[in-house]
């Protein structure tokens, strides 16, 4: 550990002494420096094809692809999450925003109900790290979708638990979004497993966990569901 004028980031023992200054950096820029992070998820144009950015009460302006960068670049927030294709189209003209790369996206034209789900890394570390180093970009982690319970989840799983180190290995964080999906399961955001969903991604060693709410049965009370999402923090 290290400690900063504004917090304690812990670092992870696969960061490298020499990119230990880079990772503490990175992990307080997003946090700034409460432990907390806000991020700007813009990895909708291939998960949600052009459902968000079109049709009846939609804004014209929501059918450019450059508007999410020019929300982010005036919004709070912790970091820009985008395919590496949409940050080098429109990352150098909004080189302050402060980016994540999200390695892996799928459409939603094939449901759970015809197959499992799968996603696999369009890209790999070592062309993030060309990528960064000559744009200059300010690139401080990657984030990577992995479905929990797929009959593919092996194949995600290791995919992503190498991600994970050599991430690591340049000094940047990493998010995963961690989601129980397919047939084999039933209610995706259950208490006891959404808490499983976040103790997996600790274990293939994630600095941070997006996961779905739980829900408990028709129950839409804050304070309840608030208390059912304890299980998941103490997992993580």
């Amino acid at each position: 550990m290290m400690k900063t004028k504004q917090t304690t980031v812990s670092v992870p023992a696969d960061v490298p002494k020499s990119k230990e200054k880079e990772y503490i950096a990175n992990m307080l820029a997003v946090t700034h420096g409460v432990g907390r992070m806000a991020l700007f998820a813009g990895d909708q144009k291939i998960e949600h094809l052009n459902d968000d950015f079109y049709g009846e009460g939609v804004s014209p302006e929501n059918a450019n692809p450059e508007h999410l960068f020019q929300i982010a670049s005036q919004a709070k927030i912790s970091v820009f999450a985008a395919q590496l294709g949409l940050i080098g189209r429109y990352g150098k003209k909004y080189p302050n925003i402060p980016y994540l790369v999200k390695l892996n996206s799928k459409t939603n034209l094939v449901k759970t109900s015809a197959q499992d789900p799968v996603s696999t890394a369009m890209v790999n570390m070592e062309q993030v790290a060309r990528f960064k180093k000559d744009s200059g970009l300010n690139i401080l982690g990657v984030g990577y979708t992995m479905y929990l319970g797929s009959e593919f989840e092996n194949q995600m799983m290791s995919q992503l638990g190498s991600i994970i180190f050599e991430a690591h290995q340049q000094g940047l964080f990493t998010v995963v979004w961690m989601y129980p999906r397919g047939a084999n399961v039933p209610n995706e955001r259950d208490p006891h497993l959404v808490a499983g969903a976040t103790g997996v991604a600790c274990s293939i060693g994630t600095d941070f966990v997006k996961v779905n709410f739980p829900k408990l049965g028709d129950n839409n009370d804050p304070e309840t569901r608030a208390q059912a999402f304890q299980e998941a923090i103490a997992s993580a």
